[in-house]
């Protein structure tokens, strides 16, 4: 029997309605359940087949605990690996890679000097910093935001360099990332799933939180196929599962503007019954999917084509054995050596004398 777990924190509806899914989908030798964790033994197996991470970003020993379990063979759903090494700033970089439309944004350095360092730490760093190239390049009002994070903390609104550098002091040890403002017409917050089940959503940002999604945008079909094709590559090229984009419209230009979301809000209070009862059912058979896939103790991760691309040619992993006896291999029988050394008259332990050297 596999076992399809959901590992949580805060959030009410969107875990036990995923559970209760899987479970009334019934699949053969498959059930679901929310996660539960008593010990976690180094390389031991968690007992589950997949596990649907919605609490790690906040929660060290759960990341960690994901990945002992991803090394066992259980299907993470989203890749800790990658979650833990990606962030938004490299995510726009990949974006414009890969041809999709992303606001103009550059990476700054933290106002306060983190912990444990002094200004010998940033020697190469120049100061002051080409701050006048950057307001150039990004233009004003722009946006201010972590290079990674998410639920719109430490968003700031700029209008101009003096309210830069105001604001820029409040935001203490953190990275930050300037970018330019898209002027939207229309606005949508697309749910991803498996890579390639998309469903996009009317949403305004400008809103209070609880009417975001009570937006009447309403794009042209082909608007529609375009942002869908572009939110498939992005999660395609960035390897999630389950993850949401935010596309801000400018002209009949989509924007890319947050994507980096692999715990995306999916509160049936805040997205509404509609799009809940999607995700529920769209995750659930996708998790399925993977379970009946899942081959215990090997790699069961989703590896976007960023990674794969460069990692297409796959040796076997090397052990200790495998070295040890591919050493051996290469190293000629002790018997030969000897058979070897009656010929020539040396054997491997005997220094070579040099040769004197000739008068001039």
């Amino acid at each position: 029997m596999k076992k399809i777990g959901i590992l949580f924190g805060q959030e009410n509806s969107f875990p036990q309605a995923f559970v209760d899914r899987v479970n009334r989908i019934n699949p053969p030798g498959i059930f679901a359940e929310l996660v539960t964790i008593d010990k976690v033994l180094q390389g031991a197996d968690s007992g589950y087949a997949v596990i649907v991470d919605r609490i790690s970003q906040d929660v060290p020993f759960y990341r960690a605990f994901l990945k002992n379990a991803a090394i066992a063979g259980c299907a993470v759903i989203n890749n800790p690996f990658w979650w833990s090494a990606d962030d938004k700033f490299f995510n726009n970089a990949l974006a414009q890679k890969i041809g999709v439309n992303v606001p103009r944004t550059v990476l700054l350095p933290s106002y306060a000097l983190p912990d444990n360092t002094t200004d010998k730490s940033f020697r190469n760093l120049v100061y002051p910093f080409d701050w006048n190239t950057i307001f150039d390049y990004i233009g004003f009002p722009a946006f201010m935001k972590p290079f990674a994070g998410g639920g719109w903390k430490h968003v700031y609104h700029v209008e101009d360099k003096d309210d830069f550098f105001r604001q820029h002091a409040e935001t203490g040890q953190l990275v930050m990332m300037l970018q330019e403002e898209i002027d939207f017409t229309q606005y949508y917050r697309c749910f991803c799933i498996g890579g390639n089940q998309v469903r996009i959503m009317a949403y305004n940002p400008k809103n209070a939180p609880h009417q975001r999604y009570q937006s009447d945008f309403k794009g042209s079909d082909t608007l529609m196929q375009q942002i869908t094709e572009q939110v498939i590559a992005l999660n395609q090229y960035l390897g999630y599962d389950f993850n949401t984009v935010e596309i801000a419209v400018r002209g009949e230009v989509p924007y890319a503007i947050d994507f980096c979301n692999p715990a995306p809000d999916a509160d049936i209070n805040a997205i509404g019954e509609e799009h809940f009862e999607w995700v529920v059912e769209t995750s659930a058979r996708y998790a399925i999917e993977r379970a009946v896939a899942q081959k215990p103790g090997k790699d069961n991760l989703t590896w976007g084509r960023f990674v794969r691309q460069h990692t297409s040619k796959k040796a076997a992993v090397p052990t200790v054995k495998t070295i040890k006896a591919a050493k051996t291999a290469k190293a000629p029988p002790v018997k030969e050596k000897a058979a070897s050394a009656k010929k020539t008259g040396k054997t491997s332990a005997s220094p070579k004398k040099a040769k004197p050297k000739e008068k001039q």
